[in-house]
């Protein structure tokens, strides 16, 4: 296998550069030769030779990607899932192969984290650590999960994970996916229900948790919207760990202050970062993560080991894993 120069992009936000990046350079490092992108240097000579990027955050700009194209970059890496924040046109039209994480690198932190919401929501945590603050011991009660439905508007790598956590608490599971799911999988994890975009109404109408586990896409913006909310039960609790704009947040946090539906757990929000002030926030069965959901040891390190392979195989002639063309945008 060749060598090849890589210019590394890491995460413009300092409190994940420092743990991410590690990672990265470790699992490239000891295969190609490696250069670290400095935000405080002219950006121009740092592409000199360099023949694949990886970009950490989604962060590379329109004027990096003609310095990029200019010095005849091959192939960009981006470590995230969604492409959401990702150039994609611009870098293709760059002449670039692109490849992006596929979403199993973080289906178990993002399981893991609405798992958490779940439970947080049934024990009334926020009202348990008030009143275990003053001095009030024995209340509030929580509720037993067994014989609740968990309904699931996704139900890829992370949709499942949840699912096989959420099983053994005696949840039902109704899943909605746009994909045939494999049979194994299916035998494995046994959804009450699976069924298609014509039948999100019913999920969502019979769910006592929703957790979403959609890409962002024009035809997924607002798929909970107004008229869906409407259709929760006023116990439920809406969870997101996605992305924020699937959700009309306005009526979402409109239902939440009047009472119409029972709680939400969100790491994701249509602007970030969010208000932390909204009077939303501080009601007592609404938790939040600040888009940490995904966010673990085990996720950074598949996904660095992910971009050392694929540039493996950029550097073999292989075909990339993950690699993004138009006719997937």
């Amino acid at each position: 296998m060749r060598k090849i120069n890589v210019l590394f992009l890491p995460h413009p936000v300092p409190a994940l550069a420092t743990p991410w990046s590690n990672d990265v350079v470790q699992a490239i490092d000891i295969h190609h030769q490696l250069s670290i992108f400095d935000r405080e240097q002219p950006a121009a000579p740092q592409f000199a030779g360099i023949e694949a990027i990886v970009d950490l955050g989604g962060n590379i700009t329109s004027e990096l990607l003609t310095y990029a194209a200019e010095v005849g970059v091959k192939f960009l890496q981006a470590q995230t899932t969604g492409l959401d924040h990702v150039n994609v046109d611009g870098i293709l039209n760059a002449g670039l192969l692109l490849a992006h994480c596929p979403g199993q690198l973080s289906s178990v932190a993002l399981a893991q984290s609405a798992m958490l919401f779940i439970l947080m929501h049934a024990h009334r945590y926020a009202e348990a650590r008030q009143n275990f603050t003053d001095g009030q011991l024995y209340s509030p009660a929580g509720s037993e999960l067994e014989g609740l439905t968990l309904g699931l508007i996704g139900f890829g790598a992370s949709g499942q994970e949840l699912a096989r956590r959420a099983k053994p608490f005696g949840l039902r599971i109704l899943a909605i996916d746009v994909r045939p799911i494999e049979e194994d999988i299916l035998a494995q994890i046994q959804p009450e229900f699976l069924g298609g975009p014509d039948d999100v109404d019913r999920v969502v109408g019979e769910s006592d948790y929703l957790s979403l586990h959609l890409h962002l896409t024009p035809e997924t913006h607002h798929t909970i919207d107004a008229r869906r909310i409407d259709l929760m039960k006023n116990t439920a609790c809406l969870i997101n760990v996605a992305r924020g704009e699937l959700v009309d947040e306005a009526a979402l946090y409109q239902a939440l202050l009047d009472k119409h539906i029972g709680g939400a757990g969100l790491d994701v929000f249509a602007q970030e970062p969010p208000d932390p002030n909204l009077p939303v926030y501080q009601l007592p069965n609404v938790f939040v993560m600040p888009h940490t959901a995904g966010s673990t040891d085990g996720t950074s390190r598949k996904r660095a080991q992910f971009a050392a392979d694929n540039l493996n195989r950029y550097a073999c002639g292989e075909t990339l894993l993950g690699q993004v063309t138009a006719e997937l945008t």
